[in-house]
């Protein structure tokens, strides 16, 4: 029998809400037919956003939005998603599909789609193949409250007051798609550019988000750190946030894998991948510990997710897969990681939102489906703006195929400010139920909420036909003993228990 412990008077950190921050890129159908479609749509809309999928995001408090890309930010020359959308210039989108983009959705309407959601706004700027003179107007256009040329173009186009930028990323992926720059050119690029990052606002100020590693690159941590903090104490003021990319491919980067159909071993080495998560954290965080040992520079974990081969039939640069109770699994774990790292880690986005990789949600004409994901999203949203409290497993086995060995429970548990005790727990077998002796430091705790997401076959997925297969449902495998609880948790599930005095 496994043993939790958790002493509920010791906290180690804050959880950040925007730990569950999401991310919507110009990709395939992630904002077109998923979120955006348009005010003459005959699906029903509110200025254009599809009213099912707003209301169900907003179920998830979702803190953040991170757009419009991904690799597709720097390439996108934002004064042609403004004004009157007959008059916007129309592009190739070249990294996902070699699409016609009509940048009918651009600032204003993704300005209104957080306005709908309630939530924080990250903006990713064009470092890669845009210029300075760009990237400062923009900023100009949505955050200045005055008389200047940007300003006035806002008014012209609808809306006179400015807006709140909460974050604001400085590229993305500049190893890469964003102009496949050497640490040390991307470093000074970046020291330029965010110099006219201004902040207009002195109440709200811009968070700037510098781009990191991708993976295990600790080389272009370590580099660009270095670069940066060369004029000594002044860098801190130069970034607020480092961010860090990762995705679990199966089968690797070319191959993947699919989405749906999958073996034992393919079930535990997807799950070993996402656990991979925890050492990347750590020895990323110790790099920026270096030069940041006080940690006012927060690491930004903003893509993460699952990404296989895509559906058949489809588009493959749209990127689109069904989501399973394998993908449940690897947002358990992740969740977990970034909760227990938390004074590091303090903003994370799951790419995507809507039909694109691990989304939590999946679109068709009229008809919307919730992934396993999602209800996974909706249970750990406890989690959000609580404190972390010591807490450690025991009695643990080791499970798996061959390499690909991983713990039988990962678990992360919290305390909100009305002082219920958030626990979730995973058991990643994919054949045995566990045992979970639950222990606190204090006595009286009883169980005021439990929920899980599990099904019998892993390969369980929702359709359109069948949105309810794998769902969140209330959780009852358990008893309160004289010193805490006892349960015990399905085969290949995710479980929430709730406590309080």
């Amino acid at each position: 029998m496994a043993k939790l412990v958790i002493n509920e008077d010791k906290v180690f950190g804050h959880i950040e809400p925007e730990i569950y921050g999401h991310f919507s890129e110009h990709l395939g159908r992630g904002i077109y037919e998923g979120i955006f479609v348009g005010e003459n749509s005959d699906i029903p809309n509110t200025n254009g956003m599809r009213n099912d999928v707003v209301e169900a995001l907003k179920e998830l408090k979702v803190p953040m939005l991170r757009w419009p890309g991904g690799c597709f930010a720097d390439e996108y020359h934002w004064k042609d998603g403004i004004g009157p959308k007959e008059n916007r210039k129309k592009m190739i989108n070249t990294h996902w599909g070699g699409v016609v983009e009509d940048n009918s959705f651009g600032t204003h309407e993704f300005m209104e789609l957080c306005r709908q959601l309630g939530c924080k706004k990250y903006i990713n700027g064009n470092l890669g193949s845009g210029t300075v003179a760009e990237m400062s107007e923009w900023v100009e256009y949505m955050t200045f409250n005055g008389v200047s040329p940007m300003a006035d173009l806002r008014a012209k186009n609808g809306h006179p007051e400015p807006w709140t930028v909460e974050y604001f990323g400085v590229g993305n992926e500049n190893w890469g798609c964003g102009g496949n720059m050497t640490p040390e050119h991307y470093g000074n690029e970046y020291r330029r550019y965010q110099t006219y990052v201004r902040n207009y606002d002195p109440k709200n100020p811009i968070k700037k988000v510098c781009c990191g590693a991708n993976v295990a690159d600790y080389y272009w941590t370590e580099r660009v750190l270095k670069t940066i903090f060369d004029h000594g104490e002044h860098a801190h003021g130069f970034m607020d946030y480092l961010s860090l990319h990762y995705y679990v491919h199966p089968e690797g980067w070319e191959i993947k894998g699919s989405a749906t159909d999958f073996n034992e071993e393919v079930w535990y080495k997807t799950l070993k991948k996402a656990l991979y998560m925890d050492e990347l954290v750590a020895r990323h965080a110790a790099i920026m510990d270096q030069y940041d040992p006080d940690k006012k520079i927060g690491m930004s974990v903003d893509e993460w997710g699952a990404w296989y081969t895509c559906e058949p039939g489809t588009n493959p640069g749209f990127l689109y897969q069904q989501n399973t109770v394998r993908d449940a699994l690897v947002a358990g774990i992740t969740l977990n990681i970034f909760n227990k790292h938390c004074d590091r880690v303090k903003m994370a986005a799951l790419a995507q939102m809507v039909n694109v990789i691990q989304s939590v949600l999946l679109t068709e004409g009229d008809k919307m489906v919730k992934t396993p994901t999602y209800h996974v999203m909706h249970m750990y949203r406890y989690h959000q703006d609580a404190d972390l409290l010591e807490s450690a497993v025991t009695g643990v086995e080791e499970i798996g195929v061959g390499e690909w060995k991983v713990p039988k429970v990962t678990e992360s548990v919290s305390k909100g400010a009305d002082g219920v005790i958030t626990i979730t727990v995973n058991n990643l077998s994919m054949e045995e139920s566990e045992a979970l002796d639950i222990r606190l430091v204090e006595k009286g705790y009883s169980v005021c909420e439990a929920r899980v997401v599990a099904h019998e076959d892993v390969h369980s997925y929702n359709t359109f036909e069948q949105p309810q297969t794998v769902v969140e449902q209330e959780f009852t495998d358990y008893q309160e003993t004289e010193d805490g609880i006892r349960a015990t948790l399905p085969k290949n599930s995710v479980v929430l228990l709730r406590l309080k005095k």
